[in-house]
């Protein structure tokens, strides 16, 4: 009889994952399940004994550089934490492979494979192969994001994922005028970013508070206009070279930069530079204050559009991505006329030098180019004929990227006693930032016609990098489940749990985050 105790208390214990025999505790490490990832992948098939990553395990890439760069990105977060060599070798073997191969994956997807043998991560195109390392990290034990070596052991579920984006644009904003960030502060938002395969960086460069990017034919803009931020703090600005690092930077881990000039408004650290782009030809004082609204480019002057054309062509040299922001929100100081009169002047400047426009959905108001891209910004309750007059605009093929601010805007507070952000959009909690579809969210505006979202993060309040933790999560990762995860997989019940275990994932990474009472967070 007591044997038969002392078995069955062994039996429970080991049901729950770990047990005592004689001074050794052995842990029973469950692997995690394929569908715990986020965001929601779009087909899983789970199934067959997992693989282990062993001191014996190899990272196997096929002969293009893309994939082996991949390997190597992969092989840098891996090694650390486990301790293991993990040689990378061309051609097959056991372990864990890279292949880039022809097949429907289209320009993102991917599928993982996983068994005793081995992990083969499958793409067509080398941002697919990244995105399903992306994948891998979190099917792995959140200790492996750790820089120094952790016990494991280091298992992956067996089965099948194979993974599309529902949105080819996946966004976050930084406002780096408001307050200045560092080009280090960047790269570490853009690696938080990668993690949940968010694919545009949009940097705010040019607001009233600061002018963040050096222009050699105009250059008081960076150096005097870029000398100050909100509340009155040091500024600063990017070098062209600063800039292209951040570009680099992104571009190697497949984000692509969208670099914003704010105009005809949100300009006076450009009109504090120079007193030629004011009517009167008087420059304003710098403006270190939070107020929106006040400032506008002369429309009617020549030398406006001389300045516009510097500008755009180069930052458009610099810029390998596709798009230019060109704002146009909160003119408030420009009449109607004139803001018309120069965003048709505008945006063929952006062409001529091969981008295409984004700008805040105040255009539509103008005449949009073809192919351009309005970004709504506005609220559930937004006045029915504004969201009209967007709608409008996408039924004619004005694309849309959708950034509701009561909903995506990351500056905006959990609650009431949130420390940081703002609340004139209301109280941002995590369901809210989740609950909604792109897909049907305007009406009238047809779902073709959605390009995809874009979380934006202003920075009247944000200072340091933990202040962007801290608002960023735990919403982006829900920000980003939007863009990507077929509308099928979206609901909110199963979302909060697999959010909830990203919460280990963000310790090891120096994360620090809200830990909203709407998430079942383990305990600390």
């Amino acid at each position: 009889m007591r044997l038969h105790r002392v078995l069955g208390s062994l039996l429970l214990v080991a049901a729950a994952g770990t047990f005592t025999v004689g001074a050794t505790t052995v842990t029973k490490a469950n692997p995690t399940p394929l569908d715990r990832v986020v965001p929601a992948p779009a087909s899983v098939t789970p199934g067959g004994s997992p693989y282990r990553i062993t001191r014996d395990t190899a990272i196997h890439v096929d002969g293009s550089g893309e994939a082996r760069r991949i390997g190597e990105y992969l092989a840098d977060i891996l090694r650390p934490s486990t301790g293991y060599r993990l040689p990378l070798t061309t051609g097959g073997g056991t372990g864990i492979q890279l292949r880039l191969t022809k097949g429907d994956f289209g320009a993102e997807g991917y599928r993982l494979h996983s068994g005793p043998s081995g992990v083969t991560l499958t793409a067509a195109h080398p941002a697919g192969l990244f995105h399903a390392v992306q994948t891998l990290r979190q099917l792995l034990p959140a200790a492996v994001e750790k820089r120094t070596e952790q016990p494991g052991p280091w298992q992956i579920a067996g089965g099948t994922i194979t993974d599309h984006p529902r949105y080819a644009y996946r966004g976050a904003m930084l406002d780096v005028s408001r307050h200045f960030f560092t080009v280090a502060q960047v790269k570490r938002y853009i690696d938080e970013l990668a993690l949940y395969k968010v694919n545009k960086l949009h940097l705010h460069l040019s607001d009233d508070q600061g002018w963040r990017i050096a222009i050699d034919s105009w250059p008081r803009l960076a150096t005097y206009g870029g000398s100050t931020e909100v509340d009155g703090g040091p500024g600063g600005h990017y070098t062209k070279a600063d800039y292209q690092e951040i570009v680099r930077y992104a571009a190697s881990r497949y984000l692509e930069v969208v670099p914003e000039i704010d105009m005809p408004g949100h300009t006076n650290a450009a009109l504090a530079s120079y007193a030629d782009l004011n009517c009167d030809g008087k420059a304003p004082p710098l403006y270190t204050g939070t107020d929106v609204g006040f400032s506008s480019l002369c429309v009617n002057k020549d030398v406006t559009y001389d300045f516009v054309d510097d500008v755009i062509r180069e930052l458009a040299a610099i810029t390998p991505g596709r798009y230019l922001h060109i704002g146009g929100d909160e003119a408030h100081s420009t009449p109607h006329d004139d803001y018309v009169k120069f965003m048709d002047r505008v945006q063929p400047v952006v062409a001529k030098y091969g981008k295409t426009v984004i700008g805040w959905h105040q255009l539509t108001g103008a005449h949009p180019a073809k192919g351009a891209i309005a970004q709504y910004w506005g609220l559930d309750d937004t006045d029915a004929a504004e969201k009209a007059q967007v709608a409008k605009a996408a039924q004619n093929g004005t694309g849309l990227v959708l950034s509701p601010a009561d909903r995506v805007y990351l500056d905006m507070k959990y609650t009431e006693d949130t420390p940081l952000g703002q609340d004139w959009a209301g109280l941002v909690e995590v369901r809210r930032s989740y609950d909604w579809d792109p897909g049907n969210y305007l009406a009238g505006a047809p779902s073709s016609a959605v390009k995809g979202v874009e979380a934006p993060l202003w920075t009247e309040t944000i200072v340091t990098s933990a202040d962007i933790d801290y608002m960023a999560f735990p919403r982006l990762p829900g920000v980003a489940e939007l863009g990507w995860s077929p509308a099928s997989t979206h609901d909110w019940d199963t979302y909060k749990v697999r959010l909830a275990a990203q919460a280990a994932r963000w310790d090891a990474l120096g994360i620090g985050y809200y830990r909203s009472p709407q998430v079942p967070w383990p305990a600390k």
